[in-house]
């Protein structure tokens, strides 16, 4: 089986197919764990999340995004610097009324002082702060769970498929939905399942984002697919580091 996720409000959304009968899914999972449990140990799972944390950040993050981000043009700046382990365990949530910004200033300046050189990171990355922990936490605990969980990056992965030409239109907007569907069929989407929109707390982005994670996802499986960098650097837990494509 191979799985494609993206974060969504509603926790993760997760487009799967049954290698045996080709069966295509949907569903959303409240948290990362119980993903996981809802899929064959031997699923290839592809998600659109940082995975792999530095100790001390780098200008234009881990070596993985500075990978990938030249390849991109109008979508470089989706692809977020991701700042140490400290930074993104600094400020957790819930927060009272009002001091979101205040929690993302407290996780900057952890950010600033685990950096060279000395750099924040935009409130846009704060808010993906919670997922990254979930994974980062379930890999550390299990470091095993890395030979079957892999990252990607939905503008990057529409790029590759795309042979070398990134989608021209923001994938929010209706002409953006449009381009992202269009190639799919490519890749053995049917335009029904992919014209679904009744979701429960995700956005239509959000799945297409999924089923661009799913096809990455089968690129891995079958070993086409490269990891940038290559090979994976590694955090100082043995959690490899690359943004698959």
């Amino acid at each position: 089986m191979i799985v494609g996720v993206d974060g969504c409000k509603g926790g993760w959304i997760a487009v799967s197919r049954d290698n045996v009968d080709q069966t295509l899914n949907v569903l959303i999972h409240s948290d990362f764990a119980s993903l996981l449990s809802a899929y064959p140990d031997e699923a290839i799972i592809c998600v659109d999340m940082p995975i792999g944390l530095p100790t001390l950040a780098s200008a234009g993050g881990r070596e993985a995004e500075r990978c990938v981000r030249p390849f991109l043009k109008k979508r470089k700046s989706s692809v977020f610097s991701i700042p140490s382990r400290a930074a993104v365990y600094t400020a957790l949530p819930p927060f009272e009324k009002g001091t979101y910004s205040q929690a993302h200033a407290r996780a900057c300046s952890i950010a600033r002082q685990t950096s060279q050189p000395s750099a924040g990171f935009p409130i846009q990355a704060f808010g993906i702060f919670p997922k990254i922990r979930e994974i980062d936490t379930l890999l550390r605990n299990r470091i095993s769970l890395a030979g079957r969980i892999f990252e990607s990056h939905p503008e990057f992965a529409f790029f590759l498929l795309n042979s070398g030409i990134e989608m021209q239109n923001k994938k929010s907007e209706p002409q953006g939905e449009q381009e992202r569907r269009h190639l799919l069929v490519k890749y053995g989407y049917t335009t029904n399942f992919l014209q679904q929109r009744d979701f429960n707390k995700a956005k239509t982005d959000d799945f297409l984002d999924a089923c661009v994670m799913m096809v990455i996802a089968e690129r891995i499986r079958i070993g086409i697919a490269q990891p940038y960098p290559n090979p994976p650097s590694y955090d100082t837990h043995g959690i490899h580091i690359a943004i698959w494509g």
